[in-house]
């Protein structure tokens, strides 16, 4: 029973450090054996990505569509936009700095090494269908369940995202650790996992700095708007942005980021509108994250990290980080899809992409949910009257 209480980061830690730890002790018949379990796993991750893609992105379609107005196209706008302006924040600081933390690292190429012991069978999962051809099908469903107004179909759907959000919470997340053990222990075992370590703690750096960045310009727009003090606008979103730091939860911090939007000034209506609308939509933080780790993936791996390919990828994810299941790790479970599709990562530059992104889990979230505090105010402005 205690095991289970150890959070998700504390395990993914401790994945990564005893891979690291043990991946030159153990024999290769033991690394064989978790070479196999991996392979099972990534073949199950790529079966159920397009399952996800349409059973948390149909339902979210149709919410949102249902419920079409002024207000909430005003609020999904600037939040959509804002997820978007932090994730190309995030490429341009990364296309500056991260070259030069990595231009003394190996390339990825050995970690084929590691992946070539080779499991002691293999099993093919095919995907029912692929994740472009997902994603169209989700968006054409959802956007006519909300504007056909078919309950049978939305209830469906609303039960199927029941079954990929449990698939998610009990059997991914769960194995998520042993399966970046694997990782680290196949990596240690090829002599990679020292040089990526190393790479890892100066992304983590720059993205913290990044992070707080995003919540300044925030503040300064929400500032500009309203002609008041944007620091002090931003000290009184401090008690929901340390109650997401220790929860990792947008929706558990929902009551606090809204008391302290009420301090703000912002109008009942509006805050008790957009404060739970926007801890779905507005994912700056997260966004943020996933575009510097796919950056440094990029980098390492020698892939195509392009400005064009990145704004591609941006505004994909910026939609896609609306059907992020209220879980731990579910923003970059979610984010799987198009850094497959349109990144082109491997299953092994995913489970780097997991342990990379899960080490600073609470900061996205910190920022997500502090950044919508930032968004209440510049909407109340816009729609002042509409709060009283």
């Amino acid at each position: 029973m205690k095991i289970k209480r150890i959070g998700l980061l504390p395990r993914i830690l401790l994945a990564i450090l005893l891979g690291i730890l043990l991946g030159n002790i153990l024999s290769e018949g033991w690394v064989r054996l978790f070479a196999t379990f991996n392979m099972l796993f990534s073949q199950f991750l790529g079966f159920m990505i397009p399952l996800i893609i349409v059973g948390l992105v149909t339902p979210a379609i149709a919410q949102i569509g249902h419920s079409a107005g002024r207000l909430l196209l005003t609020t999904v706008v600037i939040a959509y936009g804002d997820t978007i302006l932090a994730a190309l924040l995030a490429y341009g600081t990364g296309s500056w700095l991260f070259p030069s933390m990595v231009e003394h690292t190996q390339h990825l190429a050995h970690v084929e090494q590691a992946t070539a012991v080779a499991p002691y069978f293999s099993i093919q999962i095919p995907p029912i269908l692929d994740v472009m051809s997902g994603l169209v099908f989700a968006f054409m469903v959802g956007l006519v369940i909300a504007y056909a107004s078919l309950p049978t179909l939305n209830n469906v759907f609303t039960e199927f995202r029941t079954v990929i959000s449990k698939t998610i919470e009990r059997v991914i997340i769960p194995l998520l650790p042993i399966y970046i053990f694997g990782i680290f222990l196949m990596m240690t075992h090829s002599g990679e996992a020292y040089c990526i370590m190393m790479v890892f703690v100066q992304i983590i750096c720059v993205i913290f700095v990044l992070h707080i960045l995003i919540l300044l310009y925030q503040f300064c727009v929400a500032g500009i708007v309203t002609k008041r003090n944007p620091l002090r606008l931003l000290w009184n979103m401090l008690p929901a942005y340390l109650t997401a730091l220790g929860t990792s939860s947008s929706a558990a911090t929902i009551p606090i980021t809204l008391k302290q939007t009420l301090r703000n000034g912002v109008g009942e209506g509006i805050a008790g509108f957009t404060v739970p609308l926007c801890a779905t939509i507005h994912m700056s933080g997260s966004a943020m994250k996933i575009t510097a780790c796919a950056l440094t993936i990029c980098l390492l791996e020698g892939l195509p990290h392009s400005f064009p390919l990145f704004v591609h990828f941006v505004m994909m994810l910026a939609v896609i980080m609306v059907a992020a299941p209220g879980v731990p790790g579910g923003a970059i479970m979610a984010a799987l899809a198009p850094l497959a599709s349109i990144l082109g990562f491997s299953a092994d530059q995913q489970a780097l992409m997991i342990a990379l992104y899960i080490a600073m889990d609470s900061f996205g979230t910190a920022c997500n949910v502090t950044g919508d505090g930032a968004i209440a105010l510049i909407v109340d402005r816009l729609f002042a009257k509409q709060s009283k």
